[in-house]
């Protein structure tokens, strides 16, 4: 779907030196978005920048028609995002790509790093409105990142939440998957089996705590990004590694049309041709 979406808020979240921006648009695509889908935002109206820029979905409110959008100002194209106010209207392809599954039973376990957490809040709320036991295991900077990351959000969710900081500010220090090895006795995070486990954030965490998980016979998805040009499969721009399971072959794997979200077994993190 294409839709010119009316901006109902717009603002920077926390301490500015983080560069996290929070943007609210009304548009029909709420009433479709999936968690772990994205929109592809057209960010200006003119040629500088020319593409869009992929936008993963941070929250659905399909009554107000209601999409939030987290992202951190790193480059060109979200500059220049970021200078839109509220009640301009921007250009949204989507919902693109597939989301995540939710699980018919069993705890989810959902893994961010950094803003990994964003992609993550709709499928943790969308699990909690089916009952389903779900905690969010989350490493970043410090203190000041997670308030400015969003974690109001998750607490105002209800949704359980363990921190881990690289300088030990709040929560445990160290990074995330030592943190869920210090929780994990006698929890599902332990057992495997019967599991699911949500996975977003830098490539090389979500490696380690991918094959992490599936050492412990857990169901694992993971959420990953590349650049993307056109976003829809044609300009082959995101293509990742993947093996099929049964087969044993190696595809190539579109991460906008295929993913973003993939079985945590079948990608090849350090594959060379």
């Amino acid at each position: 779907m294409l839709d010119k979406a009316k901006v109902v808020s717009h603002q920077i979240m926390g301490d500015p030196c983080y560069k996290i921006m929070k943007l609210v648009l009304r548009t029909d695509i709420a009433r479709e978005g999936q968690p772990g889908q994205f929109v592809h935002v057209q960010v200006a109206t003119g040629l500088d920048p020319l593409l869009r820029r992929p936008i993963s979905i941070a929250d659905i409110d399909r009554e107000a028609r209601e999409l939030t959008l987290l992202y951190r100002i790193k480059g060109k194209g979200t500059e220049v995002l970021a200078q839109v106010k509220a009640g301009e209207r921007l250009s949204l392809m989507g919902p693109l790509g597939h989301g995540f599954t939710l699980p018919e039973q069993g705890e989810l376990i959902l893994v961010a790093g950094g803003i990994g957490s964003f992609p993550l809040l709709p499928l943790a709320k969308a699990a909690r409105a089916k009952t389903i036991p779900v905690r969010l295991y989350w490493g970043g900077e410090d203190e000041d990142f997670f308030t400015s990351a969003g974690l109001g959000l998750w607490q105002d969710a209800g949704i359980p939440v363990s921190l881990s900081s690289m300088d030990g500010s709040i929560g445990a220090k160290g990074n995330v998957l030592d943190l869920i090895r210090e929780n994990s006795s006698g929890s599902e995070a332990g057992q495997g089996a019967g599991c699911s486990v949500a996975v977003c954030g830098p490539q090389v965490m979500m490696k380690v705590v991918s094959e992490y998980f599936l050492q412990t016979g857990a169901s694992v998805e993971v959420s990953l990004e590349e650049r993307m040009g056109c976003a829809v499969g044609a300009c082959l721009g995101c293509v990742c590694t993947l093996k099929d399971e049964n087969s044993g072959k190696i595809r190539r794997g579109k991460v906008c049309q295929d993913g973003p979200i993939f079985q945590g077994k079948e990608v090849l993190w350090d594959y060379e041709q």
